[in-house]
């Protein structure tokens, strides 16, 4: 059997620290690192032999002597296809926004993270990548929201909002349960807000992210010298979130050892650092994610049992994004809206056209899915809204999936749940009969396709009458 080729990490940078450190994360995931000081170097780097085997190109924007848009515009010349990652300090998201419409396939913010690097070489080499709009973003639009925006009509829904918002009021640990992408840390995000902790920051783990050997360090520290690399002391998140509130997220990828320490630690309120003689005790409130089917796991015996009971004292499921079809166009304005609110990027409205294509699709990803791929898609538009042609790989899916015999898995039609529309404002009062009556109404031409003859007959009116509703309400038939 053939060994898998290293693969190789071009970074382009100046600073030796930065560098180090970059090949260091990277090595640990087995890539090994070729490293440019400019843009110039770099071009002269992949023209060699060992630039025919890099796999990906990592780029610091600020590199001294570099002329960023124009190198990446020149480097999607010479390789086109080869994946191209930006780095950016937080501040200057804008510039991300530039490299990618220059061809960069995603960026990552400072200070970088060492699960958020792999992770990004990861999604933009596997063999299987998604095309186009559909490629996931490593960084993510801010995902603090107070409940009443957080955006969903669907009952399933409303009734895993009710529960949080009941469970943010009281101490208690809370198990989010649901697949990747539906929201599980914007909930998180909302409970804490909403919780008597709020002042405090809300400390987060990303246990999935983190290697399984250092997961109990990041949880519950270490001393200094407490193992071989321990060159200081380090508080672990149950001992800096005293006081506050700590986000677990993908709690299954704690190691069997690690929870069981976990599960003692809940139950007495004491944490002993690894390397420390007495432990300490601390008030931290737990918030946990995990993707379906974590009781399956305890049954399996991959997950301890204690923990999970202790973790799910309040318990609630976050429905999947396809299971509530009826939200994507509310939703989809909603994630626009955000996302013309980051540097660089305009505000954009959306097609009926356009979110009955989106409605047609399954969403896998979900909702972090669908924000990603309205991110991707309006950055490249260059029209007031986005329209289906904005979407060509979605459609696409879309096409091959209804073209399928009935007994495969297809992607859930536009309003298999029914209409889902939004009747609350943000401030919890009701919207206006109008706003509701032209939601309804552009659901309708979207769900028909268009048919206005089709629209009439389903909505119970007249032709004429729906033309009439049309005029008095402002509604394009064509435009959102």
């Amino acid at each position: 059997m053939t060994p898998e080729r290293e693969r190789t990490l071009l970074l382009i940078d100046d600073e030796p620290a930065q560098g180090r450190l970059i090949g260091a994360i990277a090595a640990r995931a087995g890539w090994r690192m070729l490293r440019a000081e400019n843009g110039n170097d770099a071009l002269l780097l992949l023209e060699s032999g060992d630039g025919e085997t890099v796999d990906a190109v990592l780029i610091d924007y600020w590199a001294p002597t570099t002329d960023g848009i124009g190198l990446i515009e020149r480097m999607v010349a010479a390789r086109p296809g080869l994946p191209l990652l930006v780095i950016t300090a937080q501040s200057r998201v804008a510039i991300a926004v530039e490299a990618m419409r220059a061809g960069a396939s995603d960026f990552l913010a400072k200070p970088i993270a060492p699960e958020r690097l792999i992770a990004a070489l990861e999604a933009a080499t596997e063999t299987k990548a998604r095309p186009g709009e559909l490629r996931p973003l490593s960084e993510k639009v801010s995902q603090s929201l107070p409940f009443e925006e957080i955006v969903g009509s669907s009952p399933d829904f409303r009734a895993a909002l009710a529960i949080a918002a009941k469970a943010a009021r009281s101490r208690v640990p809370v198990l989010l349960d649901g697949e990747p992408g539906v929201g599980k840390e914007v909930f998180a995000r909302a409970i804490h807000a909403a919780s008597p902790r709020a002042k405090q920051p809300l400390h987060v783990l990303h246990c999935g992210g983190a290697p399984a050997n250092l997961i109990e360090s990041e949880l519950f520290g270490h001393e200094q010298g407490a193992f071989a690399g321990a060159f200081e002391k380090h508080l672990g998140k149950l001992i800096e979130a005293d006081g506050a509130t700590l986000f677990l997220d993908e709690v299954t990828a704690i190691p069997a050892d690690v929870q069981a320490k976990l599960a003692g630690a809940l139950e007495s309120g004491m944490v002993r650092s690894i390397g420390a003689r007495y432990g300490r005790e601390t008030d931290v409130r737990i918030i946990a994610a995990a993707d379906n089917g974590l009781m399956e796991q305890v049954a399996a015996g991959n997950f301890r049992e204690d923990l999970y009971y202790r973790l799910a004292i309040v318990q609630l499921t976050i429905p999947p994004l396809r299971a509530r079809s009826g939200d994507i166009p509310p939703l989809a304005r909603h994630l626009l809206a955000r996302i013309a609110g980051q540097p660089g990027m305009r505000a954009l409205g959306i097609t009926d056209d356009a979110l009955s294509l989106l409605m047609r699709y399954d969403w896998p990803g979900n909702v972090r899915q669908l924000q990603d791929t309205l991110f991707r898609a309006a950055i490249g538009c260059e029209g007031a809204a986005l329209t289906s042609s904005d979407f060509p790989h979605i459609a696409q899916a879309v096409q091959l999936a209804e073209a399928r015999p009935s007994g495969h898995a297809i992607a859930v039609p536009a309003f298999a749940e029914g209409p889902g529309i939004t009747l609350y404002e943000a401030d919890g009062n009701l919207r206006p009969l109008s706003e509701i009556q032209a939601d309804v109404i552009r659901l309708a031409i979207g769900h028909y396709r268009g048919r206005m003859t089709e629209v009439a007959r389903r909505l119970g009116i007249g032709r004429s009458t729906l033309y009439r509703k049309l005029a008095e309400l402002g509604i394009d038939s064509s435009a959102a």
